[in-house]
């Protein structure tokens, strides 16, 4: 891999790659290194300085579900994780997840991954600003750098859209969802009445680690703290008999996703540090504005589980993100733009795919086992029974990557794949979104040497 500077690009306005990948998250760097490994020419954009998107940047460190489905570069990536620790039992350190790593550990494993890749170029700290389309063609993107603030363009024979939200899609005129359509409109006997925009809650993880009984890490009281925000996070500090009763008591909750090194993944759903956002039409700075308030919310979780529960000993990991703020580098998005693509995945075809007209289980490119998992405790508007919706293993079709037959040169990948909104709620989980990731690359470079 050749980590590309602005230097390289602004040489030449204009560079042209077999394939692009925007966004370098968990579909996008497992894309970028399918694809290279095929021997097709492969550039990942990506706007962080970090590679893996959920799995790092986003610090979402316990993997969900594929725990006995260890396929693919899924499986490959948690093998590495396996070397690094020790072990499959040196990463059970949490109740969460089966494995737990720390982010920069993900990071470092993907840098790896991809340096070692020839046909693989990795330019870091850009922004995707536009599509480049000739008719229903998409034939590469505009970005700027983050650091020069100069703008440039990349061309190339496949676009992967594996941006966080499905920015791509939009500014192509792909046709996309946002939102939960009724049951009239997908069939699904699980969705709501009336077609809706609601989205799920995002979460601004942080890590914390324990730096001893005797330290006191506590924050300084953020804007607007009020620990009753808290109440029913757990069994100790529980009083709004109009909440849900939690399950478990304030030791139990802060060891959910106990990572390796002493340390703590704050992803809490419960009365914890989601937030219901919706930002996905915002621009990037507007975006920025939005997500101010997340991080708040991070903020006073964590102020709470200091201040008001006694966690003074657990404070902001210093050796993990390289924000200033010691939070992720990015939000954890559940949820984005979801394309209207070749076929649409619904629920039926999970609990009941051979009784569907289409045998869409016969084009499988990925796997899952997670339950539906829908979070909106944030939004008192939102549906409430998608949390742990129980489903069968599936396997996602290929016919998700791709938008309607007029659209050329362009395939959806991590969050944007045409998935319902009910179906979004599995695979969006890292190691089906890994899996997705590495099928679009597959894809591409299939479609790219077959001309």
């Amino acid at each position: 891999m050749l980590q590309a500077n602005s230097s390289w690009l602004f040489a030449q306005k204009n560079q042209s790659v077999d394939l692009l990948v925007v966004g370098g998250g968990t579909s996008g760097v497992a894309a970028g290194i399918a694809a290279s490994r095929m021997g097709v020419s492969t550039l990942i954009a990506e706007e962080t300085v970090w590679l893996g998107g959920m799995l790092s940047a986003a610090g979402v460190s316990a993997t969900d579900g594929n725990h006995l489905l260890p396929s693919g570069l899924w499986g490959e990536f948690r093998d590495r994780i396996y070397a690094h620790y020790g072990g499959a039992s040196k990463v059970a350190t949490g109740w969460v997840s089966n494995t737990h790593f720390e982010p920069h550990v993900a990071n470092q494993v993907w840098q790896e991954l991809a340096k070692a890749e020839r046909n693989l170029k990795v330019l870091h700290r850009v922004r995707f600003l536009k599509a480049l389309v000739r008719g229903k063609k998409i034939v590469g993107a505009q970005f700027i750098s983050l650091t020069s603030k100069k703008k440039f363009t990349i061309h190339a024979k496949q676009v992967i859209d594996a941006t966080e939200l499905g920015d791509v899609l939009a500014s192509a005129g792909v046709p996309y969802d946002i939102g939960m359509e009724a049951s009239a409109v997908t069939g699904e006997n699980v969705n709501v009445p009336a077609t809706n925009n609601i989205i799920q809650d995002l979460t601004y993880v942080a890590v914390l680690k324990d730096y001893g009984k005797a330290a006191d890490c506590t924050i300084a009281k953020p804007v607007g703290y009020d620990p009753r925000e808290f109440d029913g996070c757990c069994l100790d500090f529980y009083s709004d008999t109009t909440r849900i009763k939690p399950g478990v008591d304030c030791a139990k909750m802060i060891t959910y996703a106990k990572l390796p090194g002493n340390k703590y993944m704050l992803n809490w759903p419960g009365h914890g540090n989601d937030i219901y956002l919706n930002i996905i039409s915002l621009s990037p700075a507007e975006r920025d504005v939005e997500l101010e308030k997340a991080k708040q919310q991070t903020l006073r979780y964590i102020y709470f589980l200091q201040h008001q529960l006694g966690y003074k000993n657990l404070g902001l990991a210093v050796d993990e993100f390289p924000t200033s703020d010691r939070l992720a580098l990015i939000p954890y998005h559940r949820e984005g733009r979801r394309m209207q693509g070749l076929i649409r995945f619904k629920v039926q075809d999970i609990s009941q795919p051979y009784l569907q007209p289409s045998p869409l289980y016969r084009t499988g490119i990925a796997v899952g086992d997670y339950p539906i998992d829908h979070h909106h405790r944030k939004n008192p508007e939102a549906p409430q029974h998608l949390g742990f919706y129980p489903i069968p293993s599936f396997s996602v079709p290929l016919g998700v990557l791709l938008p309607a037959l007029e659209f050329k040169g362009i395939i959806a990948a991590e969050k944007a794949i045409s998935v319902s909104n009910v179906v979004n709620g599995t695979t969006r989980l890292q190691p089906c979104v890994l899996l997705i990731g590495q099928a679009a690359g597959t894809l591409a470079a299939l479609a790219i040497k077959g001309n």
